[in-house]
């Protein structure tokens, strides 16, 4: 999935504690490029505004807080993936059995893939182990 650099760089500015450097959002592994770039996707798409964004992702930065996280700057795009799944469930796209579902076919989709090999769900990725 490849970020819209326009988009991108829209979100930065609506939501200013997205790490980002002089080029815009930065990100230190591929998984938080890919929740970033399906945040950017929802949102295209109405699933919500910016300021309703923002307002979820504060909220599990403050539960994340309450609980213990220390805040030093590496657990903000787990945040950012709870959000997105607390919203996607607020707004009746998918509920927390379905996302459950599919993160755990992506997990055996994952092990069952080569190295270096695109990973494709299958419809045996969806079997209970």
């Amino acid at each position: 999935m490849t970020v819209d650099r326009t988009a991108a760089l829209a979100a930065a500015d609506a939501i200013p504690t997205i790490p980002r450097d002089g080029d815009g959002p930065v990100f230190r592994e591929p998984w938080e490029a890919q929740a970033f770039a399906m945040a950017l996707a929802l949102y295209k798409r109405g699933l919500f505004t910016w300021p309703e964004w923002a307002q979820a992702l504060s909220a599990e930065i403050k539960r994340a807080q309450g609980s213990g996280d220390p805040d030093t700057g590496e657990t903000y795009y787990r945040h950012w993936l709870a959000a997105l799944e607390r919203l996607i469930a607020r707004k009746g796209i998918a509920d927390d059995q379905t996302q459950h579902r599919y993160r755990d076919a992506w997990e055996h989709a994952c092990h069952r893939t080569p190295h270096g090999q695109p990973i494709e769900l299958a419809a045996n990725d969806f079997e209970p182990r």
